[in-house]
């Protein structure tokens, strides 16, 4: 398979995952969506179903649609990212370029579809629709939750695809579920740096209007400590199987 295909694989795939994600946020916090005052486990609901349809649109390249998963797979040791698709230097380049760039059209598309709710919401903040942000904010217990989340996530992925089951797109989206319930209230639980990182430069662009900062003195966190959880699932799943 192409670079080419791989690449639109990831765009087309973690779009569709921040479309779906980003949306249920802005269903449940915008004061004028249908949605409104949903609920946090609406919102765990929506980013589950996130991953499980962007898995399927990413078939192709094998669904990362994470910077996290890829990453996690190299340190792995695993030879190919994908049927077809070795581990290089450049697929690694291109899987994280799709995804970073999936990120940012799938939040833009989200904009598209929330505009009036985005024009009208008040003082309602913007921000959260599109990336995360602390509850309390402390960098270092920030970052550790962080670290913990994606650790789980990883973990998961690749313990269970040697397992004889192999689970697949279904089980993922209900652990990201569970992460979301147990682990999402201190940060909002990004556990994808493409995830977080391109809506963040969405809502940095677009002309919302009233709209709060991007926050970018937090923006490293989910960025870095994803990568740190992800290193250290691979090694234990390494080590563990």
């Amino acid at each position: 398979m192409s670079l080419w295909s791989v690449f639109f694989s990831e765009v087309l795939g973690t779009a569709t995952l921040t479309l779906l994600g980003c949306g249920v946020v802005a269903n449940v916090v915008l004061p004028k969506a249908g949605g409104f005052e949903g609920g946090t486990l609406m919102i765990n609901f929506g980013w589950g179903l996130g991953v499980f349809a962007g898995v399927y649109a990413a078939y192709k390249s094998g669904g990362h649609l994470n910077p996290a998963v890829t990453i996690a797979l190299l340190v792995d040791g695993a030879s190919t990212y994908a049927p077809h698709v070795d581990v290089t230097f450049g697929s690694t380049l291109v899987y994280f370029a799709g995804e970073f760039l999936g990120a940012f059209l799938g939040a833009v598309a989200m904009w598209l579809a929330y505009k009036k709710q985005f024009d009208d919401r008040l003082d309602a903040p913007s921000l959260g629709v599109f990336s995360t942000g602390p509850a309390i904010r402390s960098y270092t217990w920030n970052f550790i939750t962080e670290v913990i989340a994606t650790f789980v996530l990883i973990f998961f992925v690749l313990v269970s695809g040697k397992t004889p089951t192999q689970v697949g797109p279904l089980a993922v989206a209900l652990v990201v579920v569970g992460i979301g319930a147990s682990l999402g209230g201190p940060t909002g639980y990004a556990i994808n740096p493409a995830r977080d990182l391109g809506p963040r430069v969405a809502h940095a662009l677009l002309p919302i209007p009233n709209k709060d900062a991007s926050n970018w003195s937090y923006a490293w966190i989910p960025v870095v400590a994803p990568i740190v959880g992800c290193v250290i699932a691979a090694l234990a799943a390494r080590a563990y199987i």
